[in-house]
């Protein structure tokens, strides 16, 4: 019942927005410009097979590849800045720098570098979900309380116990808030990719449609990148009750 309740006020305003968008999209009759909803999910079905069997898988291991380099390469870079500050000092301004670079102006660079191939998608998903997941987890490492460090030493544990089991249960909630920004950009880096360069994906077949002005062509592969952000972002959460469970006994 309590899921109910706080999910019921959501629920409504979606409702009503696709109500509006339904009366609006059949009062102007383009749907070459704005499809309504009803004619996105007839459009949907009778896509299916293709954009299930052939466009979404592709889309999937961009997104998967991309977020397990940013993971590996986040959390990497983030323990060596925390234990290094020769590291933290090269590495942080260009990390912030890094976000002030257009991504949709490097995604084309990556076409020419590694062509219509997975890995220039993944060079843009990795670019932008990288900086989250390593910026959280950096601050999640340097969030440990001092007062339970100095403890710890003085109770003899090595660099290595106090970091496993202080520094790391400390950056972990930090991490997971950082992967739940990452999923979903994560999205959002696959279908640029896949808009200014690829072969397959659901970015690339809604600029396919667009090409033939299709505009329920357009919206259906954008519902169901919207439906994969969802799903990755819920995975997270589940992830993150399951490995912090000691939270709730806090």
């Amino acid at each position: 019942m309590k899921y109910v309740k706080d999910y019921f006020a959501p629920a409504i305003l979606v409702v009503i927005f696709l109500v509006i968008w339904e009366i609006v999209a059949r009062i102007i009759g383009m749907a070459f410009i704005l499809p309504s909803p009803t004619q996105v999910v007839v459009k949907l079905w009778d896509l299916k097979e293709i954009l299930f069997l052939a466009h979404l898988p592709a889309t999937l291991s961009v997104i998967v590849t991309g977020l397990l380099l940013s993971i590996v390469l986040g959390v990497g870079l983030a323990v060596w800045m925390n234990v290094s500050k020769t590291a933290e000092k090269a590495f942080y301004p260009i990390l912030i720098s890094s976000q002030t670079i257009p991504i949709i102006a490097l995604a084309p660079i990556f076409v020419l570098w590694f062509g219509y191939t997975l890995w220039s998608k993944v060079a843009v998903t990795l670019l932008i979900t990288f900086f989250p997941i390593t910026v959280n987890t950096f601050d999640g490492l340097r969030s440990s309380s001092k007062e339970i460090r100095e403890l710890l030493m003085t109770m003899g544990a090595s660099k290595r116990e106090i970091f496993f089991k202080l520094q790391v249960p400390s950056a972990l909630p930090h991490f997971y808030s950082g992967l739940k920004v990452a999923v979903t950009l994560s999205v959002i880096g696959a279908a640029i990719g896949e808009w200014l360069g690829a072969q397959a994906g659901l970015g690339y077949f809604s600029r396919r449609m667009m090409t033939q002005f299709d505009g329920a062509g357009v919206f259906a592969p954008i519902v169901l990148l919207s439906l994969v952000g969802i799903i990755l972002f819920l995975l997270v959460i589940l992830l993150e009750k399951i490995t912090l469970k000691w939270r709730k006994t806090q």
